[in-house]
């Protein structure tokens, strides 16, 4: 039986995730490829904390450049996280003609054309499935499953940590500071949270996914991002009360010319299966011409969860050594020669629906004043909704929108944020209908 030999950089969560499946999997493994994966070396600094793993036959060291450098490793796995140190050791890994395996979502979205273009060069596999959503297979659907179809849209929750205090707030009514620290307890989130909070995590996932929908460059820079601190749960109760759920969503939508992709809180009907996807899980639904609508649903991150992504893809690249070829299935789906530079919408013409709330002055004629301006600015309301005073003497005032566009939204918004009318910054958030209704 042949024997393909594993290097992993980083022995964290993951890495013992990872190193674990391949011990314990072995047998089952071996039986579904038709040959062996051997573990045989794991570089981290830490090589005295025990992870709980058996590592019989496996060498544990400090040096990561031993296990690059090793002729006799076949694939390599990088799971040290970052921009920096993981870039460096992804490129001499390709340079080196070795197959890489990474969960790097933060790198791929970042540097993912120059590696993609690096692994093309030497002619070796770049596999990342752990990088979007944990263990849904969400990259194999779009990369293989989904091959026949033109991508239409991608709607999905990205992010367990913004997915679980969306869904203590919606639950308890708890702040979103609460929220976050219950989050960080069980955890959920990190110390330091804003990367999740943010958004930008979630972005950096949807950077991939449209390269690979679509055939585009990986483009992070263009997307619109927004996080969930400003969702109170006042903002929670409003959208019950209207039939919707609020979750932080990524939104890739491809038009004629360019593709249109955000991340930002949404409003979403409480009838569409997204709004029930609680806790700290994921779900994407993909639309495209000949299947329709299709969902994933499952861990978007954990120990086990992301080594079994890890795994497919070691197996993927085994199975391919085995057969002796490579590049089988391109890194994006496409050959390189075929990947476009495709422009995403700037958000200033995105045309939607909104929710407003406003802090107003309890005194006659703000009302008018804010319904005046937003008029002014081509945006219809489609309701007005007002509830009691607030025990600072403001009221707040709720409004929805008929489809409006992004730009004469903010004009009014900056607008009416310079009256007498109102007290701070208004909630926007946007509402997402579901067109399969």
């Amino acid at each position: 039986m042949k024997t393909i030999h594993i290097g992993i950089l980083g022995f964290g969560v993951v890495g013992a995730g990872v190193a674990k499946l391949l011990k314990e999997k072995k047998g089952l493994l071996e039986s579904r490829i038709g040959a062996c994966l051997n573990l045989k070396t794991i570089a981290d600094l830490d090589i005295k904390t025990d992870r709980g793993v058996d590592l019989t036959d496996t060498q544990l060291i400090t040096d990561a450049a031993s296990v690059i450098n090793d002729p006799d490793i076949d694939i390599i796995v990088e799971l040290i996280g970052g921009q920096t140190v993981a870039r460096e050791f992804i490129l001499k890994v390709l340079e080196n003609k070795k197959h890489a395996v990474t969960a790097n979502k933060a790198l791929l979205a970042r540097f993912g054309n120059e590696l993609v273009g690096v692994a093309e060069k030497n002619q070796v596999d770049l596999a990342f499935e752990a990088s979007c959503g944990g263990c849904m297979p969400v990259i194999k659907s779009l990369r293989e499953s989904l091959v026949a179809n033109d991508i239409q849209a991608m709607c999905g929750i990205l992010n367990g940590t913004c997915n679980y205090i969306l869904s203590k707030m919606t639950r308890d009514g708890s702040q979103f500071e609460d929220a976050l620290k219950k989050a960080q307890k069980l955890g959920f989130a990190e110390a330091e949270p804003s990367l999740d909070v943010d958004g930008y995590d979630t972005a950096h996932k949807l950077a991939i996914l449209n390269a690979l929908a679509h055939g585009m460059e990986i483009n992070l820079d263009d997307i619109h991002v927004e996080g969930i601190r400003n969702i109170g749960p006042d903002d929670i109760g409003f959208a019950g009360d209207f039939g919707y759920t609020i979750k932080l969503l990524a939104i890739g939508k491809k038009h004629e010319n360019h593709v249109e992709a955000r991340v930002h809180p949404t409003m979403i009907p409480c009838s569409n299966p997204l709004s029930h996807v609680d806790h700290s899980m994921n779900a994407i639904a993909i639309d495209a011409d000949a299947t329709g609508r299709t969902m994933l649903y499952g861990h978007g991150a954990g120990m086990m969860p992301t080594a079994s992504a890890v795994l497919s893809d070691i197996v993927d690249i085994a199975r391919n050594i085995i057969a002796g070829t490579r590049r089988r299935v391109p890194a994006l789906g496409y050959p390189e020669e075929n990947i476009q530079k495709i422009p995403i919408l700037p958000m200033a013409r995105l045309s939607t629906r909104y929710y407003l709330r406003f802090e107003a002055q309890d005194s006659p004629g703000v009302l008018s004043t804010i319904s005046g301006i937003l008029g002014e600015n081509d945006i219809s309301i489609k309701s007005v909704h007002q509830k009691g005073r607030n025990a600072n003497g403001q009221v707040p005032i709720v409004m929805l929108t008929h489809l409006a566009k992004e730009r004469s939204v903010q004009a009014a918004l900056a607008r009416i944020i310079q009256t007498d009318c109102v007290v701070g910054h208004p909630v926007v958030i946007r509402i997402e209908e579901d067109d399969t209704e």
